[in-house]
C-alpha cells in the first residue's frame, strides 16, 4: 500500500474481448481531474496482465468496465488472482453495463463496490477517496 499522503492510484482497464472503452476513457479523465493518479491499461486485458500491472504501479484500487456481459466470469478470476499475489488491501471496483441482479453476486465475489450508467460521478469518486484514505 501507498502512502496516504499521496493522491490516489487508480488502475483502470478492460478485460476480455470487450472493446468498447468510451465510459472507462471517460472516467479515467474524470479521476485525472479529480486530482487521482490513474494508470489506463486499455481494452482486451487478461486478468493475469491486470494484476501483473497492478502489482507493478503499486496501485490502491483496480477498476474493471464490462460492457460484454463477461462479468460473473472474470470477477472470479480477477479476485482469485489478487488474493494469490498479495493484494488484499486493494479494493476491486466494477462499473460499466451490469445487471443490477448481478451486482449483489459481484460483490460475494469480492468486488468493494459497483457502478452502473446513471450513478453520480461525484459517488465515484467520493467511494474512491475513501477507500484509499
Amino acid at each position: 500500500m501507498r502512502l496516504k499522503d499521496k493522491k490516489p492510484k487508480v488502475l483502470m482497464t478492460k478485460v476480455g474481448h470487450d472493446g468498447h472503452d468510451r465510459g472507462v476513457k471517460l472516467l479515467s479523465t474524470i479521476l485525472r481531474d479529480a486530482g487521482m493518479e490513474v494508470v489506463y491499461l486499455g481494452t482486451h486485458q487478461t486478468p493475469e496482465a491486470i494484476i501483473a500491472a497492478a502489482i507493478q504501479e503499486d496501485v490502491d484500487i483496480v477498476g474493471i468496465s464490462f460492457l460484454g456481459g463477461d462479468h460473473l466470469r472474470y470477477t472470479p478470476k480477477l479476485v482469485k488472482l489478487m488474493k494469490q499475489r498479495g493484494l488484499h488491501g486493494v479494493p476491486l471496483i466494477a462499473g460499466g453495463i451490469i445487471p443490477r441482479q448481478d451486482i449483489p453476486i459481484l460483490k460475494e465475489q469480492g468486488v468493494a463496490e459497483v457502478f452502473v450508467p446513471g450513478m453520480p460521478i461525484s459517488q465515484i469518486v467520493s467511494f474512491i477517496r475513501e477507500k484509499t484514505a
